[in-house]
């Protein structure tokens, strides 16, 4: 099998995923808010629906990352691919807020898309090309989220259900593509065991605590992670409440995100890593994302939003530098392994970021000051930027350039 036109293939698969995540963003806290009666309300179940998906995930995201190392990574892909279709019917038939959180259980149970998709870019990918092709992961998910989105506020004025049976279908073309199409990445000849240790959801996390590089991250993943918990669980909730937008305005607006993001990883992340290095690339990402939090606290104009998604595409710098970092420190034997302990561990700060992040919310709200999420959010930024500068300092000057190589 060729590199690239495997790396193709997953990139494929990972469009036609985020696309169907994107559906559902501009729609799923305004269905929320009107099952549990009220904006305050339906903020703090937000929270708790985000935290069920992301325990859930915690739990068996690992699992399925030391499946894919013992199986390979396409059955397991498969298997994330039909239990989102399933989700997705569930939110789009669901009379209650209780079929809701059914349905993001399912949904985090199967949820290791991302995982199998990381460890099949660093499957297909010679090391020093493996942060240009995570990027390439990024843009691809700039992309789903410029088309997603979009289409997802569009159709959310016919109905805020439309987009859930929409993306039904979606992940469901996916779930074909990959069963007919989608080649597998890992010979059986470098496939690991696997054992029942596996099952034990904090036992994964060893693996961090394996590479000096990865313990140190560790609670620089933590910080960063608890920052984007904000965006991803108040954005929504606070153009809605305090701009008064429409799902399609917010469609357009993740849309226009998504673009912004797809150039940044497409076409900078690469040339960026080759001239200034993985240490300058990650900090300026860091730095712009604590001045999109900055922007967002005190936002209360659309121009302003549009101007803090413009500061933020540049955020996205750091990841994939980070992924790229992170993957180039294990055999190719254990990618599934550490891919899956990074998903377990951002899954971890998924259960109770989220519930922190609305929290703060429906309290800066009721409270005059609606931006009150966005200042804890750049507070964690700074703080997980002044780590990772201590962690990289540490670090040899050979390992830090070795992506510019």
């Amino acid at each position: 099998m060729r590199r690239s036109a495997a790396l193709i293939f997953i990139l494929i698969t990972a469009l036609i995923d985020v696309m169907g995540i994107g559906l559902i963003i501009p729609v799923l806290p305004g269905l929320v808010k009107e099952l549990a009666g009220s904006e305050v309300a339906g903020a703090r179940t937000i929270g708790w629906l985000t935290a069920a998906y992301a325990l859930m995930q915690f739990i068996f995201a690992p699992i399925l990352g030391a499946l894919s190392d013992r199986y390979g990574r396409r059955p397991v892909l498969l298997i994330a691919l039909f239990g989102m279709a399933l989700d997705y019917l569930l939110l789009y038939f669901a009379p209650n807020l209780a079929w809701l959180f059914l349905g993001r259980l399912l949904a985090g149970l199967t949820g290791a898309s991302l995982t199998v998709a990381n460890a099949y870019i660093a499957d297909v990918s010679p090391p020093e090309q493996r942060a240009k092709n995570f990027g390439l992961l990024g843009a691809t998910f700039g992309v789903g989220f410029i088309l997603g989105p979009a289409l997802g506020g569009w159709l959310g004025e016919y109905g805020l259900r439309v987009p859930f049976l929409a993306a039904a279908a979606l992940t469901g073309l996916n779930l074909l593509y990959g069963l007919f199409v989608l080649p597998e990445s890992l010979p059986r000849e470098k496939r690991g065991g696997f054992s029942r240790s596996a099952l034990n959801p904090l036992l994964p996390l060893r693996a961090l605590g394996e590479y000096p590089i990865l313990r140190s991250l560790a609670l620089t993943f933590v910080l960063l992670g608890l920052a984007g918990q904000v965006i991803f669980s108040t954005w929504v909730l606070y153009t809605e409440g305090v701009l008064g937008w429409t799902p399609r305005q917010n469609g357009l607006a993740l849309g226009f995100f998504g673009l912004l993001t797809a150039g940044v990883q497409a076409g900078l992340i690469g040339p960026f890593i080759a001239r200034f290095g993985d240490r300058r690339t990650i900090i300026t990402g860091l730095v712009a994302s604590i001045f999109e939090f900055l922007v967002l606290s005190v936002a209360r104009t659309t121009p302003m939003l549009y101007a803090s998604l413009v500061v933020g595409a540049l955020g996205g710098l750091a990841n994939p530098a980070i992924q790229g970092l992170i993957s180039r420190q294990v055999s190719e034997q254990e990618q599934g392994r550490v891919q899956g302990a990074i998903t377990s561990l951002n899954s971890l700060v998924g259960v109770f970021g989220p519930i922190l992040a609305t929290a703060v919310y429906a309290w800066g709200r009721s409270s005059g000051f609606p931006g009150a999420a966005y200042l804890m959010g750049a507070a964690f930024s700074v703080a997980g930027t002044l780590l990772i500068l201590q962690v990289l300092r540490g670090m040899p000057e050979t390992a830090r350039q070795s992506a510019a190589d």
